[in-house]
């Protein structure tokens, strides 16, 4: 049966990281600081420097001394032998500091290095995820940009190739695919027709520090597209159940679910879709979907169904965007777009959300005329918050911060313990267990 309900979930308008535990790579080699009791003599000073084979070659503010490692011990065998120094207040590494973030040179409209960052407040803007940290911090675990994960992507297909009429997105152009499929037209070149899954995988695998365009979460992933929308974004649920089995089958860890169903809809109503989000799960496939765009308290299916992470949107003020559906079942928000939504009495929103303010969009690469002339494209919606989150999930798998194959739901559970907790203290209805913060997620 045809579901012309399914739709793109799309509105109608178009520091430092966290320290990681001391590690060779983490500290300076050969060296130590020390801090002696200040009841402690000179003799027993140079006692422990003896002890344990150091020399002083400076001193810091507050009386601090640097030490050389002389006897060629490691650095934490001779912290371990400083602690156990009756002299001795404390000893530590010194620790290496670096920049807060991997910046990288993609310039947006502005021709210039690292421009990226005026257009992309959903990546770096006091209410977006936070997106550079991450970035280092997988760097630092030898998986740039979630490198070694496959991402399926079921939307309305991607700009990934040249062929025939069609073109790859330029700064698609160094992003990895896979095989994927086009169950709207039943061949093996799912290439997008309505500018909505390009979009969607922009966010996600946009190639990043390449000099061109604007940048993606997790931009070292390999992309599956998978087409089950038209041109003119709509679907049938039975495409989505194909679509998801097919990803499970071809070795997808995580699927980006921009689409919704009326929330109307019932699970009774889309039992294949059911089974098939079971099936991916049964098989440890972490699920991303929008909880979508009619602005009521009711999250439509896919999101809806328990094996899924639900995903509303939130604006550049940090506040639900006034089309996102919240309510039971919605796990957490990430940016979207748009306008603040009404207060309704809200008192947690009073004082930073104003719903009668302008919006920001969501930018990210697309066709613009036809499907050969792409541009920086704002969109808003719940269907460009979602691929926050699966860019995120991307990163923790690559990084192996839950494992080397955590469950899915060990996955939801660390993105909502680790999001920023806009609304009410704890899980609300209106923003779940809050706004997602790749950074928090990846930490130690």
């Amino acid at each position: 049966m045809r579901l012309s309900s399914l739709v793109p979930a799309v509105a109608a308008v178009v520091v430092l990281t966290a320290p990681a535990p001391a590690a060779d790579a983490s500290v300076v080699p050969g060296r130590v600081l020390v801090r002696y009791r200040t009841d402690t003599t000179h003799h027993a000073r140079v006692s422990a420097l003896r002890t344990t084979g150091t020399k002083t070659v400076d001193t810091l503010p507050g009386d601090t001394r640097v030490l050389r490692i002389a006897d060629g011990d490691s650095v934490a065998a001779t912290v371990g032998e400083l602690r156990a120094d009756p002299s001795v207040a404390y000893a530590v590494p010194d620790y290496r500091v670096h920049a807060a973030g991997f910046v990288p040179n993609d310039p947006g409209r502005s021709h210039r290095r690292g421009g990226w960052r005026r257009m992309q407040w959903n990546f770096t803007g006091p209410n977006g995820v936070r997106a550079p940290d991450a970035w280092t911090i997988a760097k630092q675990h030898h998986v740039p940009g979630g490198r070694g994960v496959i991402v399926a992507v079921i939307d309305s297909g991607v700009a990934y190739e040249n062929h025939r009429r069609f073109r790859r997105a330029p700064d698609l152009a160094a992003t990895r695919f896979t095989r994927g499929y086009d169950w709207v037209q039943d061949d093996r070149h799912p290439n997008d027709q309505e500018s909505h899954g390009t979009h969607v995988t922009g966010t996600i695998a946009q190639k990043t520090n390449n000099r061109r365009g604007l940048t993606g979460i997790a931009y070292g992933v390999r992309v599956m597209p998978l087409r089950v929308l038209d041109s003119n974004g709509n679907g049938v649920g039975s495409d989505i159940a194909r679509a998801i089995r097919y990803a499970v089958k071809h070795h997808a860890r995580v699927i980006n679910m921009s689409v919704e169903f009326d929330t109307t809809e019932r699970a009774r109503n889309i039992p294949d879709v059911i089974s098939a989000l079971r099936y991916a799960t049964r098989h440890g496939v972490v699920l991303v979907a929008a909880s979508g765009n009619e602005g009521t308290s009711r999250v439509a299916y896919p999101a809806r169904a328990s094996e899924v992470i639900s995903v509303g949107a939130t604006t550049a003020d940090g506040c639900l965007a006034d089309y996102s559906n919240a309510g039971r079942g919605l796990d957490l928000v990430a940016p979207g777009g748009g306008a603040d939504a009404p207060l309704d009495g809200n008192a947690y929103d009073r004082g930073h959300c104003d719903p009668s303010g302008g919006d920001r969009r969501i930018f990210q690469q697309t066709f613009t005329r036809g499907v050969r002339r792409f541009g920086l494209v704002g969109f808003e919606g719940t269907s460009f918050a979602t691929p926050h989150v699966t860019g995120a999930v991307a990163l923790l798998l690559a990084t192996r911060r839950l494992g080397r194959h955590p469950s899915p739901a060990a996955v939801r559970r660390r993105l909502k313990d680790t999001a920023r907790d806009i609304g009410p203290p704890g899980i609300d209805s209106r923003y779940g267990a809050g706004l997602l913060d790749v950074r928090a997620a990846l930490s130690q």
